[in-house]
């Protein structure tokens, strides 16, 4: 097998390369226009691939109600910003930031798994720093004693180059707020949405030429989505 890449950094091989990603855009209408005009104000994700479809906005007032609704989105415009925007000043009342977050699986793909708010920050000493935070996930599973999110688990059967959604959900949402939110330091959220796993491209491939997969190579992958940043910015 050749390799797809080799220098002095080590050797890339064209299995372990991914599909091309997918980028959804949230516009008024499916014009040129308000197209243009929604990549311009950032209002947009990417996939790794799937086609699930992922919608974050933050504010200062988000509550349970907010998600439960049948529009959570035109709640999330009338009391907050969508991702790609800055949030508003903060409220003197305010103690934190709040986002709502939803997603909804690929109609044809795979279930989905947790969705995690990315945060990033600057310290006093302007060092950059990002936690990574699971907010909302599938079954009945529990944050462990290490603040670690069990696996979903994976019904992958490589021999067949196949999945079950016995597992998952086909929805997620939740309004989250940033237990450690510092009013005085610069910072970035944005969602992270990942499927259950589901076989990869080059388990298809073995199974479609009856070859066994190469050596290392993982039998199954798990797509992800994620959205343009919500910008917090100190006041002064």
């Amino acid at each position: 097998t050749h390799p797809f890449m080799q220098n002095e950094n080590g050797v890339i091989m064209g299995w372990q390369q991914a599909a091309s990603g997918l980028v959804g855009v949230w516009a008024q209408e499916n014009s040129r226009a308000a197209l243009f005009d929604a990549m311009e104000r950032k209002e947009v994700f990417a996939t790794t691939g799937s086609r699930m479809v992922v919608r974050l906005f933050g504010g200062w007032t988000f509550t349970p109600a907010d998600i439960n609704s049948r529009e959570p989105a035109f709640a999330g415009y009338d009391k907050g910003v969508p991702m790609g925007a800055d949030l508003p000043a903060r409220p003197e009342a305010a103690a934190t930031p709040t986002f709502m977050v939803f997603a909804l699986r690929d109609p044809i793909g795979a279930n989905l798994d947790r969705i995690q708010i990315v945060k990033g920050w600057l310290d006093e000493d302007g060092e950059t720093h990002e936690k990574i935070y699971d907010v909302r996930w599938s079954g009945e599973r529990k944050i462990g004693k290490d603040g670690k999110l069990p696996a979903v688990g994976n019904t992958v059967d490589a021999k067949t180059a196949s999945w079950t959604n016995t597992i998952g959900a086909s929805e997620l949402g939740t309004v989250w707020t940033d237990p450690d939110f510092d009013p005085a330091r610069d910072a970035f959220y944005y969602a992270r949405v990942i499927e259950i796993p589901k076989p990869r491209w080059s388990t298809y491939d073995a199974f479609r030429f009856g070859v066994d997969l190469p050596e290392g190579a993982s039998a199954s992958i798990q797509d992800r989505a994620y959205t343009s940043p919500i910008w917090y910015t100190p006041p002064g």
